[in-house]
C-alpha cells in the first residue's frame, strides 16, 4: 500500500519512520530536497502544496493523500476527491481546521461548547469594537487560516488596542471570540477510520510560551469525568467532521471544570508527540492505519507519565545537534531531532521522558533539553 502526504516536515518525517515500520511507501508532495522527511529518506516529488498539478502527480503515484499541514487550498483537496482519489482526512473536515471560521460555525451547529464568536471581515476594527462592547472584554482576535506557533492570535483589552491588535495578525479575514477564563489547556488525540472505528489517547496537559508548545505531560491531572469528557468531545467532533485519520482537539478547562473547544488538527499533532514511546501504538503509526481503513493500534500507555518537551532554536541561532552527546547523558530520555535548519525559536526536536511521577519525570526532559540549546541545566 502506498500513502501520499503532502508536506515533507517534521510530522512527514516522523511518519516516515512508522511506514517503515509497516512496510508503507511514504510519497511526500516537499518543497525542497532539504526537507526534514526528504533527508530522513522518504521518496519525494517536488513541488507547492497549492500547486493543482503538483497534488495530481502525487495522488497519481498513490492510494491514499493526507496531509501533515492545512496549506492545501480546499478547493484543490475537493477537486482531488471529485476526481476519484482517497483524500483523507476528507476536504469537508479539512476545511474545518483550515478556516477557524467554518470549524467555529460546525462545531456550534453540533451543539458542542465553543466561545461566542463573530466572522471579522469588511471593516475590522469597527466590527471587533462593537463585538467588544456587546459581548465583553477582552477579545481574541485570530487570523481564520494560517495561524500557527503563536502567530495568528491576538488580545485586545480594549478598544484602543484593537487596531494595534489586528495589525499584528497575518490575515485581514477575520474571527472574534469571547475571551475564555481557563486555568488549564489540554489536548486529547485520537484516530478514526472511514469505517467509523475509534482509539483515543488519555488527554495531554500542554504549556504555551509566546503561543508556541512548550512542554506536554501525559496524562493531564484532570478529575476523571472531565477527562472522559473531553475524549467524548473529540470523538463527537471527529463524527460531525466524518474526519478520517488522526485528530488531535484543544481545549480550555476553567475553575469550573467547564470545557471549551479552542482549536483542531486533523494530522498527527505536537501534543502526540509522546506516544512514540508512551502508547501502545504511536499516533503514526495510528495514522497511518486510519487513512488506509486499517484496524486501529492500543492506545494503552507503557508508563504511569509521559513527559515532553520541545527543543526550541538557540537565541545564537545555533544547531542542537551539536550538543547532543552531552544531551544523550541524561538518562531515561528520548531525544528526536528535526534535520530542520537551526533559528532562534524554531522548533527543532523534542525530548520525551516516561516515569511514574510528573515533576521528576518533566525535569528529565528539561535538563536533556536545556543541555541540546546551551541553556542552564535545571536542578
Amino acid at each position: 500500500m502506498s500513502v501520499g502526504m503532502v508536506g515533507a516536515g517534521q510530522l512527514a518525517r516522523m511518519t516516515h519512520s512508522a511506514a517503515i515500520d509497516l512496510a508503507i511507501d511514504l510519497v511526500v508532495l516537499a518543497r525542497s530536497e532539504d526537507d526534514p522527511a526528504v533527508r530522513a529518506g522518504a521518496r519525494c516529488l517536488i513541488g507547492e502544496p497549492d500547486d493543482p498539478q503538483a497534488l495530481a502527480r502525487l495522488a497519481a503515484e498513490v492510494d491514499v493523500v493526507t496531509f501533515d499541514h492545512e496549506l492545501v487550498p480546499n478547493d484543490m483537496a475537493v477537486a482531488l476527491t471529485e476526481a476519484g482519489h482517497q483524500v483523507r482526512p476528507g476536504a469537508r473536515a479539512l476545511h474545518a481546521a483550515q478556516d477557524k471560521l467554518v470549524g467555529r460555525n460546525a462545531f456550534a451547529r453540533a451543539g458542542l461548547p465553543v466561545p461566542d464568536f463573530a466572522g471579522i471581515d469588511r471593516d475590522p476594527a469597527a466590527e471587533v469594537v462593537r463585538f467588544g462592547d456587546e459581548r465583553g472584554w477582552p477579545v481574541v482576535i485570530k487570523s481564520r487560516s494560517g495561524g500557527y506557533d503563536g502567530r495568528g492570535v491576538a488580545i485586545a483589552a480594549g478598544p484602543d488596542e484593537v487596531s494595534t491588535a489586528i495589525a499584528s495578525l497575518p490575515s485581514s479575514l477575520l474571527l472574534a471570540e469571547c475571551y475564555v477564563p481557563w486555568v488549564q489547556e489540554v489536548a486529547v488525540v485520537g484516530a478514526r477510520s472511514p469505517s467509523g472505528d475509534w482509539v483515543v489517547y488519555p488527554p495531554v496537559a500542554t504549556s504555551q510560551v509566546d503561543g508556541i508548545c512548550h512542554e506536554l505531560v501525559m496524562p493531564a491531572a484532570l478529575a476523571p469525568p472531565v477527562a472522559g469528557r473531553v475524549q467524548e468531545l473529540a470523538r463527537t467532533i471527529a463524527e460531525a467532521l466524518d474526519a478520517t485519520g488522526v485528530i488531535a482537539v484543544e481545549f480550555f478547562v476553567t475553575a469550573a471544570d467547564a470545557v471549551v473547544v479552542n482549536e483542531i488538527a486533523l494530522r498527527p499533532h505536537n501534543s502526540g508527540h509522546a506516544t512514540i514511546e508512551a502508547a501502545a501504538t504511536s499516533q503514526f503509526h495510528n495514522h497511518l492505519r486510519a487513512v488506509l481503513d486499517w484496524p486501529l493500534g492500543d492506545t494503552t500507555l507503557r508508563a504511569p507519565v509521559a513527559a515532553t518537551v520541545n527543543v526550541l532554536g538557540a537565541a545564537d541561532g545555533s544547531d542542537p545537534a551539536r550538543l547532543l552527546p552531552q544531551a544523550l547523558t541524561v538518562t531515561g530520555t528520548s531525544i528526536h531531532l528535526y534535520g530542520k535548519a537551526a533559528a532562534p525559536g524554531r522548533k527543532l526536536g523534542h525530548v520525551t521522558s516516561l516515569g511514574s511521577d510528573p515533576e521528576e519525570t518533566l525535569a528529565r526532559a528539561r535538563r536533556a533539553t536545556a543541555l541540546l540549546t546551551g541553556q542552564p541545566t535545571p536542578p
